[in-house]
């Protein structure tokens, strides 16, 4: 008859915590003491020291994004035949795209394909942009903005067809002030 094993609760303070600030009391991690049998008994280790709220940003900032697009390099540019036909949509981006550099990152990313146009935040939580240039950069923008900055959560875009009033190509793409 083989005897019970007796665990003894041990205190231990994680000096290589990630997050130190976040968590001041310390982690109790059981340990098998005086066992019978020939088999070691490995304590279950807690699977993460960081708390679930801040799981998520993280995430999001170190999902893998390619660090450059085959539409973006100069080659691929030279490469293909210039096209004539002038594509222009109008995105409305939706999720968490307010405060976490979604038009500059918009910016940066319409002016290094060549395209025209703006950006702006509309009092809704949302941004709209207007893209124009050829079919291909255009297509490649409205990826790159369901990806989205860091930061952003993009949960849906709304692709539209521009209004009359939107001027499309008048000069290189810009940030424009909220509506």
């Amino acid at each position: 008859m083989a005897k019970a094993t007796i665990l003894k609760p041990q205190i231990i303070w994680n000096h290589l915590d990630p997050h130190p600030w976040l968590r001041r009391r310390p982690t109790i991690i059981a340990y098998a003491r005086n066992t019978v049998t020939s088999r070691t008994i490995v304590p279950h280790r807690r699977p993460s020291l960081i708390p679930l709220r801040l799981c998520l940003p993280l995430l999001l900032r170190f999902r893998e994004l390619p660090l450059s697009s085959p539409m973006s390099t100069d080659a691929a540019a030279s490469a293909s035949p210039p096209s004539s036909d002038i594509t222009t949509i109008r995105a409305v981006i939706k999720g968490r795209v307010q405060g976490v550099f979604y038009r500059d990152w918009t910016v940066e990313n319409a002016k290094e394909l060549g395209l025209k146009g703006w950006v702006r935040n509309r009092r809704d939580g949302m941004v709209e942009a207007l893209f124009s240039g050829s079919r291909e950069k255009v297509l490649e923008m409205k990826e790159r903005c369901r990806r989205g900055p860091p930061d952003a959560a993009v949960t849906g875009i709304d692709v539209l067809s521009p209004r009359s009033d939107d001027p499309a190509g008048v000069g290189e793409f810009e940030r424009r002030p909220t509506v």
